[in-house]
């Protein structure tokens, strides 16, 4: 099959990823052989790539196909899979598999188990003609998502999601989502299921425009430093911050009110902790097949909307450089 390969970690300038020959998975037993359709580009993808997650042990091999938002067609059922059948379409995410023993996964958080295996860092991903999947991972599409543009609410989708869910949301309540690229652009829309009034704050008047589009209730550019927030201090019921910017890090443990909530979900320090002001802060990383599950089920309801750009898996490079340089507006997805 035909993949684009990282063999060594290095800038994305550099082209690191190589488009070419590689060995096409055999299902082994509990495992499906899934026929790539789409596969969404992920900022995390271009953090492995270029080497900043080699200190936590990302890529966890090499060589490595990159890639963990992956919709396509089951082409072959290892042994004793009986729950699928060649031909359907299904989707997987970041969660390749879990222990499913530990007391995370026997309490529904199998996202957070020790022996977790992820989609594209840990294991192959979808940058791919074809890709592995476990067979207990992997989730039916509804007859009305389609599969081209869709991949991403297998890590934006369930990702904005599940922090919406830790985010202590509700009517008459006000949050701020900062950051509205990939996963910001959903969290708008998740959040605006929990009845809240829903504020977007960027840096970037595309991305604010798509802010508007996708039904945010407000939205505030910021400063690339985020320094002319002032006016926002202490107004947020809660606030989910999805940009990887300390400063915005900063930003938001300003604008949660007392007793209020900060959803961090990206990498970053609470340099100025209130503790006068008794904050709740939560991380959020991905989600249970449960959240996935319902993701799907609200996407089928028309009740999310993907900003997706279609290119060819032999431009994942050129992808990642946009991405790295803020030019994409939602999400890229790489075709086959």
């Amino acid at each position: 099959m035909k993949a684009m390969v990282l063999h060594k970690p290095a800038p994305v300038e550099t082209v690191p990823l190589k488009y070419e020959d590689y060995p096409t998975p055999r299902p082994g037993r509990g495992e499906v052989l899934i026929k790539v359709i789409s596969c969404g580009v992920c900022h995390s993808n271009l953090h492995m790539i270029e080497g900043d997650w080699v200190r936590m042990g990302v890529p966890a091999k090499l060589p490595i196909i990159p890639g963990h938002e992956i919709i396509g067609k089951i082409t072959e059922l290892g042994e004793g899979v009986e729950s699928f059948r060649e031909g359907e379409i299904v989707g997987a995410q970041p969660l390749w598999s879990a222990c499913g023993h530990c007391d995370y996964c026997i309490t529904g958080n199998e996202h957070l188990c020790n022996s977790v295996q992820i989609t594209g860092e840990t294991v192959d991903g979808g940058y791919a003609e074809y890709f592995l999947a476990k067979a207990d991972y992997i989730y039916r599409i509804p007859e009305n998502v389609d599969p081209e543009i869709n991949s991403p609410l297998f890590c934006p989708g369930v990702t904005a999601y599940r922090a919406s869910k830790l985010a202590n949301l509700g009517p008459n309540k006000k949050v701020y989502v900062i950051g509205i690229g990939g996963v910001g652009h959903v969290a708008l829309q998740t959040s605006k299921l929990f009845g809240s009034e829903v504020i977007a704050v960027s840096t970037s008047e595309a991305h604010a425009k798509l802010a508007e589009e996708m039904g945010a209730d407000g939205v505030v550019m910021a400063k690339r430093d985020y320094s002319n927030l002032s006016e926002h201090f202490g107004k947020g019921d809660s606030v989910i911050i999805f940009s990887p910017n300390q400063k915005a890090i900063d930003a938001a443990v300003n604008i949660v009110k007392k007793q209020g909530t900060l959803v961090v979900g990206v990498f970053g320090n609470i340099n100025d902790f209130r503790f006068t002001k008794e904050i709740n802060v939560r991380g959020s990383v991905i989600g249970p097949r449960k959240d996935m599950k319902e993701v799907l089920e609200l996407a089928s309801k028309g009740l999310i909307r993907l900003k997706v750009t279609k290119y060819k898996l032999q431009e994942a490079n050129e992808v990642l450089r946009k991405l790295k340089d803020g030019e994409i507006i939602g999400r890229a997805v790489l075709l086959p």
